[in-house]
């Protein structure tokens, strides 16, 4: 028997290039589930934002100034007690010992709330369903001073133009 349908109409999966063409925009998850992905990203890319500068601040103090920033301890020389403030660094020894090197808890914090970010990052991107370059765009907003702001507010209207063009393509469960 022979096909109803012409082989030109047929694309290789069987769907008629028609419906292909009309083809909607779909999302991996619900509207709620999007805007609920999208506020999780707001806030990290905002806090990934501001540790980044943080600690950019504290690669310039370290790096240019041999210096870290310290909370408590007792200085070595003079056993002295030692508040808040800057700690001169003299062939990598600190003048310092005991207390809490507030430089090195900049580095750790940052590190760990990126991990955070990329995870909200991804969680936006499947919902979405962008293609794998965005990803890294997003991603990038995390390293680069100043980038997640600006990343951040371009895809947060993206997204919310993206939902409110297409309120049924939600996946629905």
């Amino acid at each position: 028997m022979t096909d109803p349908k012409p082989a030109a109409a047929n694309t290789g999966a069987g769907r008629p290039e028609a419906a292909k063409a009309g083809a909607k925009r779909r999302f991996g998850g619900t509207p709620a589930q999007i805007h609920s992905a999208l506020t999780f990203y707001k806030v990290l890319a905002y806090a990934t934002g501001t540790m980044l500068l943080l600690l950019t601040a504290e690669l310039v103090v370290r790096y240019g100034f041999h210096s870290v920033l310290m909370a408590g301890g007792t200085n070595a020389a003079t056993g002295a007690s030692h508040g808040f403030g800057l700690v001169n660094i003299d062939g990598g020894v600190m003048a310092v010992t005991g207390g809490l090197n507030i430089s090195t808890l900049v580095l750790i914090v940052h590190g760990w709330m990126y991990v955070v970010y990329l995870i909200a990052d991804f969680r936006l991107w499947s919902l979405m369903r962008w293609r794998f370059g965005r990803l890294v765009l997003i991603a990038l907003g995390g390293v680069v001073p100043f980038l997640s702001f600006i990343v951040e507010a371009r895809i947060h209207k993206e997204v919310l133009a993206e939902v409110e063009a297409n309120p049924k393509a939600g996946k629905r469960y």
